[in-house]
């Protein structure tokens, strides 16, 4: 999460959308930037409307505008397999290598399985139980560039995001069937998504 006090804006990151990127591009200019641990890196709207937004309101005297970015819903998973397969993890971790994405997507599928609790939702992060969006302004990360035209207009710079937390290339092919699956599972995050202009 990033603070801009002065331009009364706030970036939620919204875990496997380049906030990691952004983050390295605009902590300089940011106020406040949350980094670590997880919790607030990646605080949900929910959280932030709860909590913080009220603060920064009281201190400021203003409603401060809140963005972030999505990714499409499959696309988003694929990044987390692909994250998944770095070297860096260890253990239980290093036992995803040895499955496709294909076993990984139907883990993700089934309620009961930990890996859907501990990866969550995008709409988990970005919107309310009902689906509503709770972030003023929501920008696909496949249209990334219409969020740094956004960012430069409001911070009045110019921006280039690096490649950074690049995962490594994975083969994430899915059946027809697994991805109908996965799909319907992913009801709250493909239905938010696609209402993003």
């Amino acid at each position: 999460m990033l603070i801009f006090w002065d331009q009364r804006l706030v970036f939620l990151a919204t875990p496997k959308a380049g906030s990691s990127a952004v983050e390295a591009a605009l902590e300089p200019l940011a106020s406040v930037a949350m980094k670590r641990p997880d919790p607030l890196k990646h605080m949900s709207a929910q959280d932030y409307l709860s909590n913080l937004a009220p603060y920064l309101e009281a201190a400021s005297g203003e409603r401060f505008t809140t963005v972030a970015l999505m990714r499409e819903p499959v696309g988003w998973l694929m990044s987390w397999y692909r994250f998944r397969q770095r070297d860096a993890f260890d253990g239980e971790e290093a036992a995803i290598r040895r499955h496709s994405f294909e076993t990984f997507a139907r883990a993700y599928v089934d309620p009961a399985d930990p890996l859907h609790a501990e990866i969550g939702r995008q709409s988990d992060v970005l919107a309310d139980a009902e689906g509503k969006p709770l972030v003023d302004r929501i920008f696909r990360y496949e249209a990334i560039d219409r969020f740094v035209h956004f960012l430069e207009d409001r911070l009045d710079c110019a921006i280039t995001l690096p490649r950074v937390n690049v995962p490594p290339a994975a083969d994430v092919k899915l059946t027809r069937e697994s991805e109908a699956k996965l799909r319907e599972a992913m009801a709250a995050d493909v239905t938010l998504y696609g209402q993003l202009g």
